[in-house]
């Protein structure tokens, strides 16, 4: 009994410890349990919620159409993230939870679809070499650009740039295949690279009509000999400070805590992945169209003194070919234009911190004239870094007839 209460004793301090860690994105908490003196083996836990709430500027309407209103919450996201090693040679990973939880999914007993927690992430890696490592499973690890594989402990936006994860619910199961993997560095560059299985079902559901549009869901219409595969990479040099890819997730400000330039570019590609119909309605003749996605960008992040200030900046160029006039949700074959930046005002790194930011994007669609254009002019408020931070954010997107506003508030705590 007395041994059980020495290694409770044990945790509490050490988790304690890791709360009040300073929140930086290379934070390396959580609740760390030691297997061996050294630390070289080891069970990592960190978990992290998010919790919004939103006010929509627009009068809106439910199914039978009364008017929604204006105020909703939503735990955006719920998440358990654990990692461990037993071997510097070999690891594990498993990362759980829910996302955007809201009134309307909520259920009498916790069982409806909106409140499922899934697995995110599941995947062991093998170090076959310094600085190289391969791996397998349920992963991460995309192709295209950095914000195609968002961190979501330490963006700066109070959100990713939905485009950004271009193939989401498409030919993954939310922005995760599953396949495998390879990721290392040479010197100052970084690589990543996957060969995956394209999953069978799609946000896509659309029948693909004579003469019309390409719809994205080829594997299940054409089998996985034709379309069953998608191939990614993503490649990027470090200039300055070289950044950690022990885990896929990229970091979205470092608020001063590094120096960092870099340039990278990436791709995603997946052959015959959407389907057009070139025969009649009393003949319909299917063909497969590829899906490719490529994209470059830049990522800057400095401190500007000695008094907390640091600047924060990224833009990314998305050129996507989701097959002929492919139109779906915000994703369309077209180019994308991304960027934001944001400014960390000096002060002391124990207290609260302000930082402000812009993002702006448009999209162009080759179906339409008309593009999609989105601002975001928001502040966070770290009050203890990365670990506790308040995000209020001013978002607009206007695309065609449509112009939202919508105003947010969100809390997040990770430990």
């Amino acid at each position: 009994m007395r041994k059980q209460t020495l290694i409770m004793i044990g945790l509490f301090v050490l988790s304690f410890q890791f709360m009040h860690a300073q929140g930086s994105p290379d934070y390396s908490g959580g609740l760390k349990v030691k297997f061996n003196e050294d630390g070289s083996k080891y069970l990592r836990i960190i978990s992290w919620a998010q919790v919004q709430a939103n006010y929509n500027t627009d009068d809106t309407f439910d199914a039978n159409g009364n008017e929604n209103s204006a105020l909703n919450f939503n735990l955006r996201r719920a998440r358990i993230l654990m990692f461990a090693q037993i071997n510097k040679d070999f690891m594990i990973l498993t990362h759980f939870g829910l996302n955007s939880l809201n009134s309307s999914q909520l259920s009498p007993t916790g069982k409806g679809d909106g409140s499922q927690i899934f697995f995110h992430d599941v995947w062991a890696q093998y170090n076959v070499a310094t600085n190289h490592t391969v791996g397998g499973g349920l992963h991460y690890f995309n192709g295209i650009s950095r914000l195609n594989s968002q961190s979501t402990l330490n963006m700066m936006t109070l959100d990713n740039n939905r485009q950004s994860w271009a193939t989401i619910g498409l030919s993954d199961q939310f922005a995760r295949h599953l396949g495998v993997f390879a990721k290392g560095s040479f010197d100052k560059l970084q690589y990543r690279v996957a060969i995956n299985d394209a999953a069978v079902s799609s946000l896509d559901g659309r029948v693909a009509t004579p003469g019309g549009d390409a719809v994205y869901n080829g594997r299940a219409t054409l089998g996985s000999k034709d379309a069953g595969k998608t191939y990614a990479g993503y490649f990027d040099y470090n200039f300055l400070d070289q950044e950690s890819n022990f885990l896929p997730y990229k970091v979205g400000t470092y608020l001063g805590g590094k120096k960092v330039f870099n340039v990278g570019a990436g791709f995603f590609l997946h052959p015959k992945g959407a389907v057009i119909d070139t025969g009649s309605e009393i003949a319909p003749v299917l063909e497969g169209e590829d899906v490719s996605i490529f994209a470059v960008d830049a990522f800057y992040d400095t401190p500007l003194g000695d008094d907390g200030s640091a600047l924060t900046a990224y833009a990314v160029f998305q050129s996507s070919d989701y097959g002929k006039d492919y139109l779906f949700s915000a994703y369309g074959t077209g180019s994308m234009l991304y960027g934001h930046v944001g400014y960390v005002f000096k002060g002391d790194l124990s207290k609260t911190r302000f930082q402000p930011y812009v993002s702006y994007g448009t999209h162009s669609y080759d179906a339409v004239s008309d593009n999609r254009n989105t601002l975001g002019i928001g502040v966070n408020a770290y009050l203890s870094g990365h670990n506790s931070k308040l995000t209020l954010e001013y978002n607009n997107q206007s695309f065609g007839e449509v112009d939202s506003s919508i105003i947010s508030l969100q809390a997040m705590i990770y430990l």
